[in-house]
């Protein structure tokens, strides 16, 4: 789907059902995530539905912060920690 486009009913249907069927949620946080409707609405769902949420940091010179979600570099070992705790 295409971020110019609204986020209607039917994609934050298809997107709770896989959350659902997730043990843990990890969004990738850049400057950008802080306007992001969609990924804001992303990260509450997986809250509402008791998912534990990571963040990794996109960039390596942007480490921006969103409330709520701890944030991580991008690491194999800080992705393979956050699995093996689900």
């Amino acid at each position: 789907m295409s971020v110019k486009q609204a986020y209607d009913s039917d994609w934050q249907s298809k997107v709770r059902t896989r959350i659902r069927r997730s043990d843990g949620v990890i969004a990738l946080i850049s400057k950008n995530s802080l306007t992001s409707t969609g990924q804001k609405w992303e990260i509450q769902c997986a809250k509402d539905e008791g998912k534990p949420v990571r963040g990794i940091w996109a960039y390596s010179d942007d480490r921006t912060n969103v409330a709520g979600v701890a944030t991580t570099v991008w690491s194999d070992k800080n992705v393979s920690d956050f699995i093996d705790s689900l």
